[in-house]
């Protein structure tokens, strides 16, 4: 037989497989979908109602908003919230480590649970994987539950989950990247943080901390915020996770052991003490009535409904834009179609000003090869960037930029899990606040003028056709700062395959 002939079958063969591993999924999902629940009703008797009620009675109909830049804080927020809830605590997160934060996290959690407290946790399997039973024990508390958004049925055999993953490689490349955190249906945090050590501060190396945005949410906003994890939560594309693993006995006693030797152990107690006060959870808190929830449907991870897609609300905001554009985004992957409206915006007078990672601070050498083929269309209409890179204690490159936020015209501004690249826009679903509120605009321009400061990022321009990177010192360079010409050569291949919208 030809081997064209043979391609032909094997091509078939594939892709009815992958219709079938499709299908079984939808098929099982179905069988073990759990049963529906929504968020308890409102009170006045717990910890957190006491400290919001005067807050929102002095602000009727408006929402308050503080940003969270400072890593310490992001995380004693998130304690406090579990310490004073009373009723119910609700997580929606793409990646939580197991690492020293996120058992101190599970650790409190299910000390909530043991006094009352109903916890509900929805996370994405991408970065679940391989952590199944700690959740497990998690889940074995009668008042927490744990699902698993669009997962990977075979979890015992690497090779059976391999293939599955392989074959169901459509469904399984659209992941829920959303960030919510939820208590008492009182109080909202929104952002770009996940739950782990390079989020909150906690890491051995500074190289390793991360860069990011939260916002804390109360009044208004919080009610939708909590509408959207219900929808997330009932959708058919999140599996208790119990399903998924049948017959399976957790022993969540021994769990408990393990993360109390975490809580007691030394590095832990060391983090805790760093943490500001109780305080910090309500402290900057701006108040506005012209705030706005953006989040992608479940239904996105189908591929469906696009008119309901996150993009749709945030490009009005940007083609309004008069003076000027500002984006903050760890992941600068535009694509033709929007390489061709920042240059429309710039060439019509608007300043655009962008700020992404370099090649030297990223974690995702991939991502970063897709979006060396965009700057110097963008550089060569006016469009500047700078790529953030701090230096550490000993002059190498520091932490990381993860925090995703957009400012138009002084005036209207967005702080999410929204990357400016072609997955968060088409495979990704997202979530974030878009405001207008003059005092936190102010704050959010400071973060971003840190993060564009030449001792911490540096800026690109074009020397004719070449490109060039200016940094603090005022050396130019050729080629990529501080990165090693193995990590620069991926790069560049990269750059040049197909996949930029994959990423």
């Amino acid at each position: 037989m030809h081997w064209i002939t043979w391609v032909i079958l094997f091509a078939v063969a594939f892709v009815l497989a992958s219709v079938l591993a499709v299908w079984s999924f939808g098929r099982f999902a179905r069988k073990a979908r759990g049963i529906e629940s929504y968020a308890l009703p409102l009170g006045t008797d717990t910890d957190l109602d006491r400290l919001v009620l005067p807050l929102t009675d002095a602000h009727p109909g408006q929402t308050g908003l503080s940003l969270v830049a400072d890593n310490l804080r992001a995380f004693a927020a998130r304690l406090e919230t579990i310490r004073m809830a009373g009723r119910s605590i609700d997580m929606l997160y793409y990646i939580w480590r197991d690492d020293t934060t996120g058992r101190l996290l599970v650790n409190e959690l299910l000390a909530a649970a043991d006094r009352g407290v109903r916890v509900r946790v929805l996370l994405d399997d991408v970065n679940t994987q391989g952590f199944d039973r700690g959740y497990l024990a998690l889940n074995h508390h009668p008042l927490v539950e744990v699902r698993v958004f669009n997962p990977v049925l075979n979890r015992r055999n690497a090779i059976r989950r391999g293939a599955e993953m392989l074959l169901a490689l459509v469904r399984y490349n659209r992941r829920m990247h959303c960030k919510a955190w939820i208590a008492d249906g009182r109080v909202a945090i929104v952002g770009g943080r996940n739950i782990g050590d390079t989020y909150f501060g906690a890491t051995r190396s500074r190289r390793r901390n991360s860069r990011d945005y939260d916002l804390v949410v109360v009044g208004g906003m919080v009610e939708p915020v909590q509408a959207s994890f219900d929808d997330y939560w009932n959708s058919s594309m999140a599996v208790p996770i119990a399903a998924l693993w049948l017959g399976y006995e957790p022993d969540l006693r021994r769990h408990r052991a393990r993360l109390r030797a975490v809580a007691q152990g030394g590095r832990a107690t060391a983090y805790l003490r760093r943490l500001p006060g109780p305080d910090c959870l309500t402290q900057g808190l701006h108040w506005t009535d012209k705030v706005r929830l953006l989040v992608d449907p479940p239904c996105k991870a189908q591929g469906l409904e696009p008119n309901r897609w996150i993009t749709q609300a945030l490009r009005p905001m940007f083609e309004a834009a008069r003076n000027r554009v500002q984006m903050v985004t760890p992941y600068f992957v535009p694509g033709r179609e929007d390489v061709h409206f920042l240059r429309r915006l710039a060439a019509r007078g608007v300043k655009v000003d962008v700020v992404t990672n370099a090649l030297a601070s990223t974690n995702h050498l991939v991502v970063h090869g897709a979006y060396r083929r965009y700057r110097r269309a963008l550089l060569a209409k006016g469009v500047r960037i700078y790529e953030f890179a701090p230096p550490d204690e000993q002059g190498r490159r520091g932490e990381m930029l993860h925090g995703k936020a957009f400012i138009v015209d002084g005036q209207s501004g967005f702080i999410g899990s929204f990357n400016y690249d072609l997955r968060s826009a088409y495979l990704n679903t997202e979530m974030g606040v878009l405001f207008e509120c003059p005092p936190l605009i102010a704050e959010l321009e400071a973060e971003v003028a840190r993060l564009t400061e030449p001792e911490v990022a540096f800026s690109l321009y074009l020397q004719g056709r070449w490109l060039r990177w200016r940094l603090g010192d005022g050396t130019e360079m050729g080629h990529e700062p501080f990165a090693n010409a193995m990590r620069r050569a991926l790069s560049w291949v990269i750059g040049h395959l197909p996949i930029h919208r994959l990423l």
